[in-house]
This record gives structure tokens, C-alpha cells and sequence, in this order.
């Protein structure tokens, strides 16, 4: 159980015994500012609101009922029924000490849920650019934290495989292998093979014709479009896991399930919503009218699930994708990771799918969109002539300016030594630029701020953690010889004692919002606080006696701990030295 968790309930307990109402909540709080004690219980204003009685009296009921004893060694009223909670050091360490030998930190789940998250899922017509890295690194670090709190975590990776423009690309491959290509060196650049197959497309008639009869064909399961199909998708797919494994994403081959695993199941899924009297014609199309999301006129939300000409579009197959991981995952919860300009799209296929019975009201349908990445002239962050970025150039970019860091600051360090911690630097800075901001929200992408070794960046976290581990190397101290007898007494102590025992609340939080800026926030102000308490609390001085100098080796230790973890749920390595 949390300090917060233990608290309230603390607080509750002396609440009822003041007559209070159970609804009543006890707020709290941690403290903001120095002297106010470490936690604040600010429920007896609105309980003294309700009950029409005088806050401050209120508050001094429920000091003389609260049981602290152990927990607290001073309890204070402050203002108009502010109730300050100032936590015993004795409890601090000896909190400390458990969470040193909980080999979880804190973060266990009650009741572990199977979680199916959907995130990435490229289009394997082109390359993958800067648009699928906030959904490819964003849902990777919510999965990683869901999954590391206990829950069974299924990730799908819904990869565009499937559509018209397939038709356009096989028959462009058929071509250039006709010519003598090799698949792979045809393939080498799926941009400029996209462009090529399109210019072809726009002028060639009897191209196109043929590219249109290949659509049809490969829907068909004509053998030869399927094998042409086949090998474009394989080099397609490698291209995607070469960019997860730079960017050390934990998604996997088995992990895709893509546009075209559900194409068998599209004509049952229309049936059925004919069946239901849901799907109508309407022009020659199959469409699905959706009183609950009507507009300000009452005109309800059309829903296309059959093209007039017979094809399908991405409602048929998201619903028939929400179906399998309903009936076939046995999801307690969905979350897609999805840009934000889908909102109405995904609004539709939930309310659609609830009301054909496909999910049941108990699974949780969640929608979690996210913002844009700028340039720094506040547009949509695009080449210098005006083009997408693509994804491996972006991240190719990052290494070697780290990597130029890295020399500048460390000019004796070897070459594999500077490749390694280049890689891992360039890597995390790009990932925790994206991850600290809001989700919701756009950013700027800017090189220097991301690559400092100030602020709140991935860098100054690496080093952070590099500065611990290096305190253990001139100690000649192993991780495993350290006592983990810890002793609270100084003040910056204390501080940094409060925010490592947050880490699982944290985690919770994170995994219930999905908002991995929050764990990005508790990190940079845990890295902070451990800096003010090295400062302030030397640790290997010759006049330090041992029984100090061990237990702040444990709080070293138990911070290191939860730095390298909670860089490790963001997807970002940590490495020995800088």
C-alpha cells in the first residue's frame, strides 16, 4: 500500500469517528511547499461546507481521532482546516527498506486485466516517417508499463496490407522483375518505388488498367497477385522491424496482425449488420446511420461499410478487428494509439460495434489520440525542401549528432565505446522529447534541446544514472555487498526518500491515463532531488561514519534502481559511463 493509500485511509477512519459522512473524501495531498508538513488531508473544508460547521473545528475532530502513531510525528492545522501531515524519518526508512527489497518497486496490481493495445501500424505502401513515431513509441511505453504492473499485455500492430493501391505496387514489382530486379534492391526505397509505381499509374493508361485489374485479383486470391503481394509485404515488413529495433520498441513479427487478416471475416460482418437492420443501402453503398452521434440538426453519423462498387473500407475491417479481439483476445481493455484527426472515425466504430453486439459493455473501448510533431516554424515537421522525413533518416541523424556530443564531452573513450552510448543517447533523446510532452498535445522538434545534458531530457537522465553507478566504482562497492539498512536523519534525505516511494503511484497513473509525461516528470524531479541530496549528504568523505555511508549508498542504490526501470518502461537504455 501506498504512504498516500495509507493516509487516506487513516484519515477516513478518524473522519467516521467524527460523525463525518463516509462519502465525504479525505483529499489528500502532497504537500508543495517546505515547513507545510510532507502530505496535506484537506477533506474538512467540503465536509464543513456540508455539514454547515466550522472548518477549522472540524479539522482539530479529526486530529484527535487520527491514529499516526508510528507513521507521523507531527500533526498540525494550518489556515482554515488545512491538516499537515509531517512523516516520522523512522517510518521514511523503514518504507525505504521495503521498497528496496521489492524486487517490483512498488508497482503491483491487484487485478491484472488482459489489456489489447493497438499502436504503430504503419502503411506498407511507403516507409515508415515522422508521423508513426509519437503512436509507435507512445503506445510501447504504455505497454511496457501496463506489463510490468502484472496485466496481460497483447500488442497489435494493425499494418495497412491491404487496398487499392496494392494493385498499383504488384504490378509495378511484376515489371521490374520482368526486367531483371531483385526484389530487394527493387524494394531497397519504398518511397521512391511508391513514386515510380505512381508516375507509372498517372501515365500509363494500360498500366493503370492493369493495376485495377490486379486489385481485383489479389482480393480474389489470385495466386500469382498473392505471391507478387507476399514479397512486397515481407521487404515492406522488414523495413518497419529494422526502425523498431533502432528504436528499441518491443514489437515483435507475431505481433502483427494486419488490414488483410480479417478480410474473410468483411462479408460476415455486413451481413450481420444487414441482418440487425443496421447496415441499409444508401446509393448503392452499404451505410450504417448512427443516431448517437447525431449532429446539432439531428442528422445521425453515416457509416460507410460497403462501397458502392463492392469494396470495403477501414470501418469494416476495425470492426471486424474489435470483434476478434472481443471474442477471440478476450479484452478487458482496447486502447489505440491513433492520431487525433481519427476521433470521429474511432467514435463511429465504437458506438457501431457496441450496438452490433461485437464487444460487450464491460470492455473498455479507448481512443487515447495524440498531437503533431513541429518544425520549429510551428508547421508539421517536414525535409528542408518541403518533403516527408522519414523515420530511419531521422533516427540515423540523432546517432551521429550524439555521437559528436558524446566525443566532444569524453574525447579519450574508444570508437565501439562512443557507437554504443551514441546510439543510446541519440536514440532516447528523440524518444523522450516526444514522451515528456502531453500527449495530447503538438511539440516542437528541436535538435539542441533534446541532446542537452541540462533540463529535463533523456541525456541528463542517462547521466544522472551514470553519476550514481560511478560513486559505486570509486566506493569499490558491488550493487549486491551494499547493506540495505537505511537510516533517514537530513532533510534532503527525507525529500528524496518521498519522491522513490511515488514511483508505483506513478506507474499506476501512467497505465490508467495512458500519459507517459508523467512518469517523464517523475523522473526529472527524482534525478533532481538526488542531485541536491549528493550535494548536500556526502557519502564517501574519510569522516562519514560507516553506518551513514552505507545507508546513503542504499538510497544510491535504490535510486539507480528506479531510474534505469523507469527509463526502461520509456523504451530508453542507460549504460555504465558517459
Amino acid at each position: 500500500m501506498s504512504i498516500k493509500s495509507l493516509l487516506d485511509q487513516r484519515v477516513l477512519a478518524a473522519m467516521a469517528a467524527a460523525n463525518i459522512p463516509g462519502e465525504c473524501p479525505a483529499n489528500i495531498t502532497i504537500s508543495s511547499r517546505t515547513g507545510f508538513g510532507d502530505f496535506q488531508a484537506n477533506g474538512s473544508m467540503a465536509a464543513a461546507k456540508r455539514l454547515k460547521t466550522n472548518p477549522r473545528e472540524l479539522a482539530q475532530q479529526i486530529v484527535e481521532n487520527l491514529d499516526l502513531r508510528g507513521i507521523a510525528d507531527k500533526v498540525e492545522i494550518a489556515g482554515p482546516g488545512f491538516i499537515n501531515i509531517h512523516l516520522a524519518p523512522a517510518f521514511l526508512s523503514e518504507q525505504l527498506q521495503c521498497l528496496s527489497a521489492d524486487k517490483k518497486l512498488g508497482a503491483n496490481t491487484p487485478t491484472p486485466q488482459t489489456v489489447v493495445v493497438d499502436y504503430s501500424s504503419p502503411n506498407l505502401a511507403k516507409e515508415m516517417h515522422v508521423g508513426h513515431l509519437r503512436s509507435t513509441i507512445i503506445g510501447d511505453a504504455v505497454a511496457r508499463t501496463l506489463e510490468y504492473l502484472g496485466h496481460s499485455v497483447i500488442r497489435q500492430n494493425h499494418m495497412g496490407d491491404w487496398g487499392t493501391q496494392f494493385g498499383m505496387l504488384i504490378a509495378e514489382l511484376e515489371e521490374q522483375l520482368g526486367e531483371g530486379e531483385q526484389v530487394e534492391l527493387a524494394l531497397g526505397d519504398l518511397e521512391v518505388f511508391y513514386q515510380q509505381s505512381k508516375k507509372h499509374f498517372d501515365e500509363d493508361r494500360g498500366f493503370a488498367d492493369k493495376a485495377r485489374d490486379y486489385v481485383v485479383k489479389l482480393q480474389s486470391g489470385d495466386a500469382h497477385c498473392r505471391k507478387l503481394w507476399q514479397q512486397f509485404i515481407d521487404i515492406s515488413v522488414a523495413h518497419s522491424e529494422a526502425i523498431y529495433r533502432d528504436l528499441n520498441v518491443t514489437l515483435k513479427h507475431t505481433d502483427i496482425r494486419p488490414e488483410s487478416a480479417y478480410n474473410d471475416d468483411l462479408a460476415t460482418i455486413l451481413s450481420d449488420l444487414q441482418q440487425q437492420q443496421l447496415a441499409v443501402e444508401d446509393q448503392g453503398a452499404q451505410v450504417v446511420f448512427l443516431q448517437e452521434l447525431a449532429d446539432k440538426k439531428g442528422n445521425p453519423s453515416p457509416v460507410i461499410v460497403q462501397k458502392s462498387g463492392g469494396g470495403y473500407l477501414y470501418a469494416t475491417t476495425d470492426l471486424a478487428s474489435l470483434r476478434y479481439r472481443s471474442s477471440t483476445l478476450k479484452a478487458d481493455r482496447i486502447l489505440y494509439f491513433i492520431d487525433a484527426r481519427q476521433s470521429l472515425h474511432m467514435k463511429q466504430v465504437f458506438t457501431l460495434a457496441t450496438k452490433a453486439g461485437y464487444v460487450t459493455g464491460n470492455i473498455s473501448l479507448e481512443h487515447l489520440p495524440f498531437g503533431t510533431m513541429m518544425g520549429k516554424d510551428g508547421k508539421p515537421f517536414k525535409t528542408r525542401s518541403g518533403g516527408t522525413v522519414k523515420l530511419t533518416d531521422l533516427l540515423e541523424e540523432a546517432v551521429e549528432r550524439a555521437c559528436a556530443l558524446v566525443k566532444e564531452k569524453n574525447s579519450a573513450i574508444s570508437a565501439d565505446e562512443m557507437a554504443e552510448i551514441g546510439q543510446k543517447v541519440g536514440i532516447g533523446a528523440v524518444k523522450y522529447a516526444d514522451l515528456s510532452k502531453t500527449r495530447t498535445n503538438d511539440y516542437i522538434f528541436d535538435w539542441e534541446t533534446m541532446l542537452s545534458f541540462e533540463g529535463n531530457t533523456a541525456p541528463y537522465l542517462q547521466y544522472a544514472y551514470t553519476r550514481i553507478r560511478s560513486i559505486f566504482r570509486k566506493a569499490g562497492t558491488k550493487y549486491s555487498d551494499v547493506s540495505q539498512r537505511i537510516n533517514i536523519s537530513e532533510d534532503q534525505e527525507k525529500i528524496l526518500a518521498l519522491k522513490l516511494l511515488q514511483f508505483g503511484e506513478v506507474l499506476q497513473q501512467v497505465a490508467d491515463d495512458a500519459y507517459p509525461h508523467i512518469l517523464c516528470s517523475y523522473l526529472y524531479e527524482l534525478a533532481s532531488a538526488y542531485m541536491v541530496f549528493y550535494e548536500h549528504c556526502p557519502i564517501l568523505k574519510e569522516n562519514i561514519p560507516s553506518e551513514i555511508r552505507d545507508s546513503r549508498l542504499a538510497i544510491c542504490q535504490l535510486t539507480s534502481r528506479i531510474l534505469a526501470q523507469g527509463l526502461d518502461l520509456l523504451g530508453i537504455e542507460v549504460m555504465e559511463q558517459m
